[in-house]
């Protein structure tokens, strides 16, 4: 493997045996092999009753995330983006980091050359937490930078330079209030619908920050056109980091009703079962797709279309004791909600048709996750009338190959 000028070795068992690539999320078969979850579960959804490695066999279809290897390769990983850094950083830069005195010279001439004076600060804020406390601190400054969001026109470059010194020094901030006004919100929704990924992933993240209570996120949802925006970003053709900012600023402010109600409407769910649905995606995203489900399955109008979308319960019924103790927890939660507040049949009869479903109940039962948890999955082997012997019997066969929650 070659980025640029550095040339990077890749450890052997880092590649899936399947694609050949370093493996995004490792997981192992009953046979002790682990390939990348996206190759080894196109294998499986094929028909494919054996280890493609070995040809043996499989006695379980069941796959168990390997954290060791996957830790492994985060480091390795890591260390090559390091590389990489420590290589761009001995390259001459034309790039000069200004001073603290130059910097309060350059907020007074933000109006006379705004474009190279926000870069220069945006450079100065990026180089340290002293200086992003020295400008959060700074007389003037942020008054300067919210009048910049209130008064932004259209140049999409200018603004994206103000949010990602917004973005840099939000946790210095101590009066957030200015961002929920009207203009400035309207200016983060430009950058959603035309800034570069890294701005959108900004603005999700100063979204977040500002969303501290049921008033700031009833202000948020209802500016027109944002809450439909950050939906649109849950498309699975997006970048990944654009995914997850975007889950981790929906679940900030889907607390109050209203919020979940206009979700519901803006087809935030079938997005979701979209994202559950693909093989490839990241265990932070299916955690936090799950955990915005569970959220809006506490809303009646999402119980409602959980219940009566079987494909998407057996996503859900999936990802239980094959992804995360979070993912789990989350799951179990959401099919406690669809088949048991409501007793709905056709959500049961879904979730019974899956495989392994109810085993996976059973083991739940036997394990150390939260009691809550534990409780909800005894609800659901009581609802579903389980024969005991024939559960104990899937679960003698399972056992040694599902991850502990």
């Amino acid at each position: 493997m070659r980025k640029d000028d550095l040339y990077i070795t890749i450890p052997s068992f880092f590649r899936c045996p399947i694609s050949l690539d370093v493996m995004k999320s490792p997981v192992s078969l009953c046979t002790g092999v682990t390939y990348d979850r996206a190759s080894i579960q196109r294998w499986l959804d094929s028909g494919n009753n054996t280890c493609p490695a070995t040809m043996q066999v499989l006695q379980s279809k069941e796959i168990v995330p390997n954290r060791n290897l996957q830790r492994l390769i985060q480091m390795w990983s890591d260390s090559v983006a390091r590389r990489q850094v420590d290589a761009e950083s001995a390259a001459p830069s034309s790039v000069v980091v200004p001073s603290q005195d130059q910097v309060k010279l350059l907020v007074k001439q933000l109006d006379k050359n705004c474009s190279s004076s926000l870069a220069k600060i945006v450079c100065f804020a990026g180089e340290s937490e002293e200086n992003r406390e020295f400008l959060a601190r700074m007389d003037g400054f942020l008054n300067a930078v919210f009048d910049f969001m209130r008064n932004a026109e259209s140049d999409i470059k200018l603004i994206e330079q103000v949010v990602s010194i917004l973005d840099l020094i939000q946790s210095k901030i101590q009066d957030k209030k200015p961002l929920l006004e009207s203009n400035c919100l309207s200016t983060i929704l430009l950058v959603l619908q035309r800034g570069t990924s890294d701005s959108q992933i900004q603005s999700l993240r100063l979204l977040e920050s500002i969303a501290i209570d049921g008033e700031s996120k009833l202000k948020i949802a209802e500016k027109e056109g944002l809450l439909l925006e950050l939906v649109n970003s849950l498309s699975k053709e997006k970048d990944e980091r654009l995914i997850e900012a975007s889950l981790s600023c929906l679940s900030a402010i889907t607390k109050p009703k209203r919020v979940k109600t206009k979700l519901i409407q803006y087809r935030t769910i079938p997005e979701l079962k979209n994202l559950l649905s693909e093989p490839n995606m990241s265990v932070s995203i299916i955690e936090k797709s799950l955990k915005l489900l569970e959220t809006l399955s506490f809303c009646k109008e999402g119980r409602v279309e959980i219940r009566h979308d079987s494909n998407l319960l057996q996503a859900i019924v999936q990802k239980v004791l094959k992804v995360s103790s979070k993912a789990t927890e989350h799951a179990v939660t959401v099919l406690w909600s669809a088949c048991c507040l409501f007793r709905e049949e056709k959500a049961q009869e879904a979730v019974v048709g899956c495989s392994n479903g109810l085993t996976k109940f059973l083991l739940l039962m036997q394990s150390d996750c939260s009691s809550a948890t534990r409780q909800m999955s005894a609800d659901l082997l009581k609802l579903f009338r389980v024969n005991s012997n024939s559960c104990l019997s899937s679960y003698d066969t399972k056992t040694t190959h599902i991850m502990p929650c």
